[in-house]
């Protein structure tokens, strides 16, 4: 599995496969890695001949400073998870590279983002598709897979793709359980052991 940090030499990389005549799927992932994430690899494995997964924990959708301070990193884990599932590329690029000649733009998002997760954490959606656009300009997939556990999320970027004419085919993913029933989760190791035992009721 090749590593980047660097998106213009991600963009190089994916360019080359394309010319090899692979079909190229990807990942958006920030990070924390757990099963959920790795059966969207082992999925975008079925759909194409090459899989890009990026790692970046993206400062535009988080409302609250702390929150995102606090969201949990594990970059050496991860590396070692996605090389065992298959991985060709991973891409973990700083902020200041990805934000690098940037300037964010509001999308029309059809009234997805005044409902429900939406409602409240205003300007969360913009950061999400902001960044995911940002990604895509990079990789240049055939495809992107987002695990359904986030159906609005899934929901507004189906729907910017859309509007948008964006030239990628995005997919989404059964949620993945734990046995109890409990959605995988990055933000699961934060709860206390009380939270953890009625989080399946959700």
């Amino acid at each position: 599995m090749e590593v980047l940090v660097h998106p213009p030499e991600a963009a190089t990389w994916t360019a080359r496969q394309r010319r090899e005549g692979r079909r190229i799927a990807f990942v958006p992932t920030m990070g924390a890695l757990h099963q959920g994430h790795l059966e969207l690899v082992r999925a975008a494995r079925l759909h194409a001949d090459t899989v890009v997964v990026s790692i970046f924990v993206n400062p535009l959708q988080f409302n609250d400073r702390e929150d995102l301070a606090r969201y949990p990193r594990q970059p050496e884990e991860d590396r070692r998870m996605l090389e065992a599932v298959g991985a060709d590329l991973l891409l973990m690029p700083a902020g200041e590279e990805i934000f690098r000649g940037f300037t964010p733009r509001t999308y029309p998002l059809g009234g997805l983002d005044s409902l429900l997760e939406g409602a409240s954490r205003p300007g969360h959606f913009q950061g999400v598709v902001n960044v995911v656009e940002r990604l895509l300009h990079y990789v240049r997939p055939d495809l992107a897979i987002f695990g359904e556990k986030d159906r609005q999320q899934l929901a507004v970027i189906r729907h910017v793709a859309k509007e948008n004419r964006w030239p990628v085919e995005i997919l989404g993913h059964p949620i993945v359980r734990d046995p109890d029933g409990l959605a995988l989760s990055s933000r699961n190791q934060r709860l206390s052991a009380e939270e953890r035992r009625m989080a399946p009721v959700l």
